[in-house]
């Protein structure tokens, strides 16, 4: 049963629910799910070293398990999720968006970032999303279903295999020609489609997944995830109770409640304050900075005097302020805050003592951006 406050997702009619996939499961329960087709436990782990170690479920590559036994687990365990439908590439190939078709046809995206010194990715947590954020092309496509956690971890392993195997250009070597080479991923974001919250348990499982030691999971450091929310308090709450290590980030986009209903109609549900209020508890928690992400929409939410509201609503908080600069999306009537209105913004916020950015943005001439990512064919 949802507790109390907390978003509940209901399945369209007919929704097909994913197939059950080794990385749904924790250690224990790929034991038992070995077992109960007959095999011996230990071939759980030996799956999960080819899985999550080497990037690999295809059963000819598993030279250490019987040939006759390899083809009854791949059934059991390695159902075909999603596929690659195509993908996209700019920044001189570093920056390169996926758009996947899943199991029933349902499509998402994620988009992979190499910089010289780090490798993000963003992830999707859901098909759409269910926020109606206004600005947002993500939001206005609506919600089609939750990802299970296979489906969120299989877009990192892609990512990590591709990087493994130099399909991904960037580093300090493309700056000489040759072309970057083999790259390990550093942080991961979950910025994508829909919004991972309200995808709770999923989501939860797949930071479990990221981040057991090998094999067990992909060992990642729980230090290089960030969650983004529209700022769901009951489900914050819960997360601060999980003894995660991983960022939160808050999409505000607004200081004010009369605004923000508009601009995030979830604010109707919990207002301004009492977000921050959640975000400032997970950060004593975790004892991670909460990250404020802002998209600054010109002759919307860009006026100084906002910027001097959110500064004292942050002053003295362990917190960092994103803004970002609004991607353009198809049919959209908002733009980009001018220059001279994003500068004296940061000046309004940094003059409180807060830090604050201006996010280098990527990816906007394939649609990969923040706020872009629509998962369409054309």
């Amino acid at each position: 049963m949802p507790k109390p406050g907390e978003l509940t997702f209901v399945a369209p009619r007919g929704a097909k629910k994913p197939p059950r996939h080794l990385a749904d499961l924790s250690p224990a329960e790929r034991k038992d799910a070995v077992a109960a087709i007959g095999e011996k436990p230990f071939r759980a782990k030996q799956l999960s070293q080819h899985y999550f170690a080497r990037y690999t479920h295809d059963p000819e590559q598993w030279t250490d398990i019987p040939a006759s036994s390899r083809g009854k687990l791949r059934e059991e365990l390695f159902p075909e999720l999603m596929t690659v439908v195509r993908h996209l590439s700019t920044d001189q190939g570093t920056t390169r968006k996926t758009l996947w078709r899943l199991f029933d046809g349902t499509l998402v995206e994620s988009v992979l970032m190499r910089y010289p010194d780090r490798v993000t990715m963003c992830i999707s947590s859901q098909a759409g999303c269910g926020m109606n954020c206004p600005f947002c092309a993500t939001g206005q496509a609506g919600l089609d279903r939750n990802l299970s956690t296979a489906e969120i971890v299989h877009q990192i392993v892609d990512g990590m295999r591709a990087l493994r195997d130099g399909d991904v250009p960037g580093g300090t070597a493309q700056a000489s020609g040759s072309g970057g080479g083999p790259a390990r991923l550093s942080n991961i974001v979950f910025m994508g489609m829909g919004e991972p919250l309200a995808n709770y348990n999923r989501v939860v499982g797949a930071i479990r997944r990221l981040t057991d030691p090998e094999p067990d999971g992909l060992g990642l450091s729980q230090r290089g995830i960030t969650v983004s929310t529209v700022g769901l308090v009951p489900a914050i709450h819960r997360f601060s109770e999980e003894g995660f290590k991983c960022r939160l980030a808050i999409s505000l986009h607004a200081p004010d409640d009369e605004l923000r209903d508009t601009l995030v109609p979830v604010n109707t549900r919990w207002k301004v304050r009492e977000v921050l209020d959640a975000g400032f508890e997970y950060s004593a928690k975790s004892g991670r900075r909460l990250s404020i992400e802002y998209a600054l929409i010109r002759d919307i939410n860009d006026q100084a005097w906002r910027g001097d509201r959110l500064g004292r609503l942050l002053k003295g908080k362990p917190v960092h302020v994103n803004l970002i600069p609004l991607n353009p999306t198809p049919g959209s009537k908002w733009t980009a805050s001018r220059p001279e209105d994003e500068k004296a913004f940061v000046e309004a916020i940094a003059a409180h003592g807060v830090p604050v950015t201006v996010r280098d943005t990527r990816g906007q001439e394939i649609d990969g951006a923040c706020g872009q990512l629509a998962a369409t064919e054309r």
